[in-house]
This record gives structure tokens, sequence and C-alpha cells, in this order.
């Protein structure tokens, strides 16, 4: 009797664990993918395991899997087919062991979960970073340094230059026919003078604009990083945009790497004054949180001046008096100028003062003034006046004096504006104010000098006379006449006797 109950209840026992293990099979959405030893197991979608049970085992793969196992995606059950499921007539998607895929997550992609960060991205002057590839920089790439039809278009100047940063036009890979080529693992194959590129202004198969791993790079996607200053200084280096190297420099910089472990990286919502306080990043002046203020991925929402073009404008000003000149009412949507500075304001009060703030945008203001009058707009009306008067061709970078001018604008220039804008005094002062005036008064001059005498010699008189007449009213102008010995001697006399007693001070 004993043995027919105990034979009974193996029997029921077995026949309940396989009724569980049906139902559970049936029913589950989700399966168990076991973490690394630093953290719980997670429940992932069954396309993630089965993309996991191959990628995940060793090679670039495994990689790949362990940063997305430590990331916040993984921890919200966000898996590899959220991310990269195409849909039917995706230009980029193609059949990948029985899923429909696209190798490139785009911002349009993104925004399936994170739509206002991508609406404020694809807005912003970050996803327009791509239109340098209609300007000077791109002539320089495609043309003086290089060559857009070298090696059947490579174009490596540009690809491995420029674009890496601003972003590529992506492109597929395609036979003669036309039609997409695939690896010999059915993978779509992409154009390698376009891909790979993470460029922040990226045009995207779908049409998007921008690479969201730009900051955000996969498969961490890891908020501490992008709050880096490092992050932005992939990009935002060098003689031209050294805004890493001034931030460097600044006590906010320096802030930073003294109390780096005091910085709350990870934290959320991350807003300055509360969840930390020790110093600020480019983000948390450019796109985070303040108490007043939600995050912003419109890097260009607290930016009241444009310090990149020739000559520095108010962002949106003349847009701004575009409107007010045709008696229209600003767009609801429409961020002057002055709000942006507003907002930027708002993240400097956490730390400083109104009146400190208020001082500082007033010597910023004044040195952007000081650029834009003293030599941003005179150096910019004699190179329009050269080739208006054909005493140089149209052709760019085919004279010394067109170097010359872009060095004045585009490195020294931007390097005295921005240093101003972000506390880097050598970057504004020796980087900045004396190489442009040495660039302006020691080269530019004297070559537009020779320039003038070369057009008589060939016979154009009045050409040559129009361009010295621009030249004597700048060098005559109150700013510019000491080059030319006529500094007012009262002038001459206060500089003296501030400087006699200055060194009365420090001598006593």
């Amino acid at each position: 009797m004993k043995t027919i109950l105990k034979t009974k209840r193996t029997i029921i026992g077995v026949l309940s664990l396989l009724l569980m293990v049906v139902l559970f099979t049936a029913s589950a959405e989700k399966v168990q993918c076991a973490k690394p030893d630093t953290g719980p197991s997670l429940l992932v979608d069954k396309g993630t395991q089965h993309c996991i049970s191959c990628h995940g085992k060793q090679g670039i793969g495994k990689v790949i899997v362990e940063q997305w196992r430590n990331s916040k995606h993984a921890q919200a059950d966000v898996g590899c087919l959220d991310c990269h499921q195409a849909k039917k007539g995706d230009i980029d998607g193609y059949e990948h062991e029985g899923q429909f895929i696209a190798t490139i997550v785009t911002p349009k992609d993104c925004a399936e979960c994170h739509q206002d960060e991508a609406e404020q991205f694809t807005t912003s002057h970050h996803a327009d970073a791509g239109m340098i590839m209609g300007s000077l920089d791109n002539v320089l790439a495609e043309v003086v340094e290089g060559s857009a039809t070298f090696r059947d278009g490579a174009n490596p100047a540009a690809a491995s230059g420029c674009w890496q940063c601003h972003g590529s036009r992506v492109q597929i890979q395609t036979d003669e026919n036309g039609k997409p080529k695939y690896n010999d693992y059915g993978v779509l194959l992409f154009d390698p003078k376009t891909w790979p590129n993470t460029g922040m202004g990226r045009i995207n198969l779908d049409g998007s604009k921008g690479s969201c791993t730009a900051c955000h790079t996969r498969h961490n996607f890891s908020v501490a990083q992008a709050r880096q200053p490092e992050n932005c200084g992939r990009c935002h280096l060098g003689p031209d945009h050294p805004q890493l190297e001034i931030y460097n420099e600044s006590k906010h910089g320096i802030n930073f790497r003294a109390h780096r472990e005091k910085m709350n990286l990870d934290a959320q919502p991350w807003i300055v004054g509360q969840d930390y306080s020790a110093a600020p990043t480019c983000a948390t002046c450019h796109m985070s949180a303040t108490p007043d203020q939600p995050v912003t991925h419109d890097v260009g929402d607290r930016i009241s001046w444009t310090l990149r073009p020739k000559v520095s404008e108010k962002i949106d000003a003349a847009q701004q008096a575009k409107y007010k000149a045709l008696g229209k009412p600003l767009p609801e949507d429409f961020l002057t100028w002055e709000q942006r500075r507003k907002n930027m304001q708002d993240v400097c009060s956490q730390c400083h003062t109104k009146d400190y703030i208020l001082n500082f945008y007033t010597q910023y203001d004044n040195q952007v003034y000081l650029y834009n009058d003293k030599f941003g707009k005179p150096a910019l009306a004699l190179m329009k006046a050269l080739k208006s008067d054909r005493l140089i061709t149209s052709i760019p970078f085919d004279e010394k004096i067109e170097w010359t001018y872009f060095y004045l604008w585009h490195h020294e220039g931007r390097r005295a504006r921005m240093g101003a804008a972000m506390m880097g005094p050598d970057y504004t002062q020796w980087h900045g104010n004396f190489e442009v005036a040495d660039r302006f008064y020691m080269e530019m001059i004297p070559e537009i000098k020779e320039l003038i005498e070369e057009a008589r010699k060939k016979g154009m008189t009045a050409q040559a006379d129009n361009v010295q007449k621009l030249l004597d009213e700048i060098l005559n102008s109150e700013m510019h006449k000491w080059f030319i010995g006529k500094s007012n001697p009262e002038d001459v006399a206060r500089r003296k006797a501030a400087a006699a007693e200055f060194r009365k001070r420090y001598s006593e």
C-alpha cells in the first residue's frame, strides 16, 4: 500500500512539474540570461537570447554583449531587437537568423523610446554638423589636402578626418546591377568611403540626421561617460576649436580634475547644485538639468553668440530681426538669443552670484566685439574687395593671402573668442588676440600691399586704387592708426604714465 501511494505521489509530482514547464514555456516572453558575477540575472526577450547565444561566445560579439549586460538598457530589459529590429522596406534592413534587422541604429530608432531627446537633437546645431561638406573646410579635404576621386572616390582626408566628427552620408555597397551586397554571413555591406562613421551630423539611410552613439558610445550607452569633458573633446579640440584645452585651463576644468570622484556622474537626473556641486562639465553648462531647467539635447539652447564664423553674430538675431521688420510675431517655439543667454545664466547662477555672472558676460561680449570690430569685419571687407576687383582669383586657397586670412579667423580668431567664453585667458591672449594681431599686421597687410602693386603693374589701376582706398580707411581708423605712426600723443602719454605708476607700485 505504501509503495502504491509513493508511486502515485511520484507520478503526480512528475506530471505537475511537466505541466509547470509546459505552462511556463507557453506563456513566458522573457527568459533568463546570466549576467557576470558582478550583478544579478536579467530577463530579456527570446530574440535577444538568440542573439546572445551566438554573439556572446567569443570575439567582438562577446565584448558587445558584456558592454550591453552592464548597461542601463539591459537593466530595463531593452534587448538587441528593441534597437536593431528593422521594418520591411527599410533600405538598410536585411534578413538574419529569422529576423529582419538593421546594423546602424539611428536617432529615428532611438526616438521609439527617447522621443524628446531625439527631437531636440534633430533640431540642434549638432545634427547639422554635416553641412561642413559644403564649406571651405571640405574644399581643403577634397581638393587642397587630398582628392575626392582618389582611389575610386575613397576621399581619405575627408572620410578619416572631417567626417568622423561632422558625419558622412552613409551608403551601402551595390553590385553591377545596383542591388545591395552582403557578406558570407548575410550581413548588409556598407560603402567603406562612408562607414564606419559616428559623426554628429551623419546622414543616415533612413533619412534621419545624426548619431546618438557619437556621445553615448555603444553598447554601454553610459550617461557618466557622456558627461565627461573628454567625451566632447573627441571633436572639440585642436587649433581651430580647442574647447577641451580651454576647459582644462579654466578653473572649471581644474576643479573637475581635482574632485572628479565627487561628481556623482551616474546620478539621475544629475541636477547641478543638488546631485553635485564640485565643478561643471561641458554637459553641465550646455545640456544638463538645473533646479529650474530640464535636460536638453539641443546644445544651442544656451548659446547666445556664434563663435565659429568670420564675424560673430548673436544666435538667430538676423532671423529675429526679419520677423520684426515684417511686423510678424515670433513663432511660439522660437528661442531668441536673449532667452538662450538667460538659460545659460541660470546654470551659472547655481555657483555664482548675479553680479559676477553679469560682469563676466560684459567681459565676454567686449572681447567678441573687439575681435569683430578691429579684425573680423576689416579683414572680411578687404578679402571681398580683393576678389570683387579681381586682385585674387575666385579659386579657394590658390593664393597665400587666402591661407593667411583663414588662419586669422578660422584658427586664431576663434581661439580668442572661445577662450573668453570659457574662461581660458591664455587662449584669449597668446593663442588668440596676439596671434590675430600678428597675422593681420605682419602678414595680411603686407600681402595686400604686394597684390596692389602687382595689379598696378598689370594695368589694373582702378581696381588697385579701390583696394588701396579701403586699406587706407582701415589703417587710418582709431584702432589701427598706431600702425602707421598716427597714435594720439595724449594716448601715448597716458600709457607711459600708467606704466610708470605700475613699476612704482611694485618697486616699493
